[in-house]
């Protein structure tokens, strides 16, 4: 099992900024629509992973950012992932141009759920546009497919 960071950045416009991956091989989410993160390195708190994972694929420094809550994603053959989910409203510094992941673009928040996403995914999209308060949720896929899912330990309907 390992420990990663997501972060939405969210702009005054109503969008957020998407991670489309399509560069790496061997990619759980090769062609899916994800935010930015990546996995902790020894030592490190959430946030300060989630600072340097988001200065390292977008080069923006966060300046305002909220923890909203932790996912626990289960999927045969891959290892039992803890991702520390987070939003972002400020940034300093310019944005790159190109990212070793995929490609960066701002996207509508009401067309979000229209991209390749995970089904999950759009689970924890809902919570965020609620402004639910810390929440744990349970992710569990057969591949592609989410089989079972448990927000704060109580399972969800599919």
């Amino acid at each position: 099992m390992f420990n990663c960071t997501l972060c939405y950045l969210e702009n005054d416009r109503g969008e957020y900024l998407m991670l489309h991956r399509v560069k790496k091989k061997n990619d759980v989410n090769h062609d899916k629509w994800i935010g930015v993160g990546g996995k902790f390195e020894d030592g490190e708190s959430p946030e300060e992973c989630l600072l340097r994972e988001v200065r390292e694929e977008t080069g923006l420094t966060l300046t305002d950012w909220r923890y909203r809550g932790i996912v626990t994603f289960v999927s045969q053959g891959w290892e039992t992932e803890y991702m520390h989910l987070f939003t972002a409203t400020q940034w300093s510094g310019e944005m790159v141009s190109d990212c070793d992941e995929g490609v960066l673009e701002w996207v509508p928040k009401g067309e979000v759920e229209a991209l390749p996403i995970w089904e999950g995914d759009k689970l924890f999209f809902r919570l965020l546009k609620e402004d639910r308060p810390f929440f744990s949720l349970k992710l569990s896929y057969a591949g592609d497919t989410l089989v079972y899912a448990a927000l704060d330990g109580r399972e969800l309907a599919l």
